[in-house]
């Protein structure tokens, strides 16, 4: 992995005494930015935390040394050195007097874009998610490259801040072959990037930090168009885009339905759920956890789809490792209150996917549960599975296992009527009980539901007589009703 940061230009605009302490820096190469703030010690910040660079406070002469060295700052309180990917930032008073800075190294790191190369090659849009800082666009600028040096597209970047292709009129050399076009303005970034496809036929986009209502709809425009998208935003996890109002579109955004009483008892939901609108803007998203791991959502819509719907999914997280090779891991997700559709999402814990294990999905559920696809072998359709861990002790360890003998046949099998099916999941997994929840009545051993659903539906009354099956009834979809319930129906 090369990495090119063209530090020393960076340094050379600071006073000598913020200077010298960096220059004999043992851990310089890793150096992510300097502050220096109006009557405060500088500070350098590192992977494993800050350090003070001297004890001489910052002078408004020293901030004015600084700013004298580099361009004008922007509208939006941004600069950089020419020819470099350095940014500088200021911090200003209210009379606009500049009193801090923010010199944020910049780094051309050849060879992050491994981790996701194969999904270039698809030609499918891209949404990079993380937190600032995590390497967003040092990624998206080393995929800039490998498009258009290694791939041959047209290529074209919108640089707002000229992060991506450093300050100056002439190009950082990290950007290959792509074309650069600036904005004048950040509140005007929507209108270059209609303008790239209206007058320089790019066969890809490459966009920085989406943040407004415009440049997403810019976005989507472009993506209608046929033309292939790479941006950032703000966002540790696909959910958080989710959540947010401004940037939901950019995954087909959401809107609350309202079912009839029959569809909702039939999903055991409540009237109000929020479902996709639309076809999402990017295909692909990528979370950047760290520098140099990431979680691959390959089917955007999909995905949305399940979280909104409060489904298990698989998911992909990909790991660089330090000899330029990438790790693949599956994971399958764990149950978490998803707030802003009031039902549920799985946030992610580590297993290891057995290989030996066919890969066919159940209906009315995901299709990419790995606990799905470990029982869809054992021929019990329509049904979902969570056992006692005790019970299947070893499973993802063992290369080849007969699971049909596996299978305790006094294992309850509970049918729902009226309940929230996700509630149930919940109390499920976190009691760690042994209860299979079945959608055929007819494979039910016992019936949970609502007394006033259970007086009004004489179908199900007379199907649990003619066939011995016990119903349970509770007045509300309480967690405490919910837990006594199961309990009762695992001692009886």
């Amino acid at each position: 992995m090369l990495i090119a940061d063209d530090l020393d230009e960076l340094l050379n605009i600071l006073p000598n005494f913020v200077k010298s302490p960096l220059d004999v820096h043992p851990n310089k190469k890793l150096l992510i930015e300097i502050i220096m703030d109006l009557g405060r010690k500088p500070e350098a910040r590192f992977p494993n935390g800050p350090e003070y660079l001297s004890n001489i406070m910052i002078s408004r002469h020293d901030l004015d040394y600084c700013i004298k060295k580099i361009p004008n700052f922007s509208s939006d309180n941004r600069s950089g050195i020419e020819y470099t990917l350095h940014r500088i930032s200021s911090i200003k008073n209210r009379k606009g007097n500049i009193i801090g800075l923010t010199c944020r190294v910049g780094r051309a790191i050849f060879g992050t874009a491994s981790m996701i190369r194969d999904l270039l090659y698809i030609g499918h849009s891209i949404l990079l998610l993380g937190k600032p800082g995590v390497g967003k666009t040092t990624l998206i600028r080393e995929i800039t490259r490998v498009l258009a040096d290694e791939m041959e597209k047209r290529v074209v970047i919108i640089d707002t801040s000229n992060e991506i292709a450093g300050d100056g009129d002439i190009p950082h050399p990290a950007i290959g072959r792509a074309r650069r076009m600036q904005v004048v303005q950040p509140e005007l970034q929507h209108q270059v990037m209609i303008e790239a496809i209206e007058n320089h036929m790019p066969e890809v986009i490459v966009i920085d930090e989406i943040s407004t209502e415009l440049e997403v709809l810019a976005a989507r425009t472009i993506a209608q168009r046929g033309v292939q998208l790479v941006g950032t935003a703000h966002g540790s996890y696909l959910e958080s885009v989710i959540k947010n109002p401004t940037l939901s579109d950019l995954i087909g955004g959401v809107q609350y339905v309202t079912l009839g009483d029959d569809e909702a008892r039939r999903r055991g939901s409540q009237k109000s759920i929020l479902e996709r609108k639309t076809f999402p803007a990017f295909q692909i998203a990528v979370e950047i956890h760290q520098r140099n791991v990431c979680i691959i959502h390959e089917k955007v819509d999909k995905f949305v789809d399940l979280i909104l719907q409060g489904s298990i999914f698989s998911l992909e997280r990909r790991t660089l490792k330090l000899d330029g090779s990438v790790s693949i891991e599956c994971e399958d997700s764990n149950f978490m209150e998803f707030n802003y559709c009031s039902t549920s999402y799985f946030n992610s814990s580590l297993i290891t996917q057995s290989k030996h294990i066919k890969n066919s999905g159940l209906s009315n559920f995901s299709k990419n549960s790995f606990a799905e696809n470990l029982f869809s072998s054992l021929n019990i359709s329509d049904t979902q599975v969570y056992t006692n861990s005790k019970l299947f002790g070893n499973l993802y360890e063992t290369k080849e296992i007969n699971l049909s003998s596996k299978i305790d046949k006094n294992i309850p099998k509970l049918y729902v009527y009226g309940i929230n099916l996700q509630q149930i999941e919940k109390v499920i997994i976190n009691l760690n009980l042994s209860i299979l929840l079945t959608r055929d009545i007819l494979k039910a051993t016992s019936i949970l539901a609502i007394r006033s659903y259970v007086k009004q539906n004489s179908k199900i009354r007379y199907i649990a007589k003619s066939r011995h099956i016990i119903i349970y009834t509770i007045h509300n979809n309480s967690i405490n009703n919910i837990v006594r319930a199961l309990k009762q129906i695992l001692v009886s």
